[in-house]
């Protein structure tokens, strides 16, 4: 059972879709380095559904545990971190409508506008992770 502390679920499901988001870059580049690979077909990691389905269940297990003491704060309980730990996406094949004459899957174009999207939800989950640690790094600091 993870403990919610100053980490909440935006920030487990950020870090979680960056690691996603760095395989898939992986993937494409494969992909993009094996266009002219005879009999080559393209692979792309499908990981959204379920990345949606851990956080789903991970907000419907929430429970708070009581305090020990009267005066103590309840502390919220979830198993976020074990749910989305868990996913790892799903490597699928998706070879082109149309092969070349050496029986090459990849489409080049297509494949360059998957890195192009992907890179965009990278750097989007990153800002936003940071802009997490910035509120984070002010309330320590004490600022506004």
């Amino acid at each position: 059972m993870q403990i919610e502390g100053i980490f909440n679920n935006t920030v487990n499901l950020l870090g979680k879709s960056i690691d996603l988001r760095a395989k898939s870059h992986n993937l494409i580049s494969s992909n993009i380095a094996n266009a002219e690979t005879p009999n080559f077909v393209p692979k792309t990691l499908v990981f959204e559904q379920e990345l949606q389905g851990a956080l789903k269940s991970s907000q419907s297990a929430q429970q708070t545990i009581s305090a020990p003491h009267a005066r103590h704060i309840p502390i919220r309980s979830t198993w976020t971190g074990r749910a989305l730990q868990s996913v790892s996406g799903q490597v699928i094949e998706t070879p082109a409508k149309t092969p070349g004459k050496d029986g090459n899957a990849v489409e080049l174009e297509d494949e360059m506008g998957l890195m192009a999207e992907n890179q965009i939800m990278f750097n989007a989950s990153v800002q936003m992770l940071n802009k997490k640690f910035d509120g984070l790094r002010n309330a320590i600091k004490g600022t506004p």
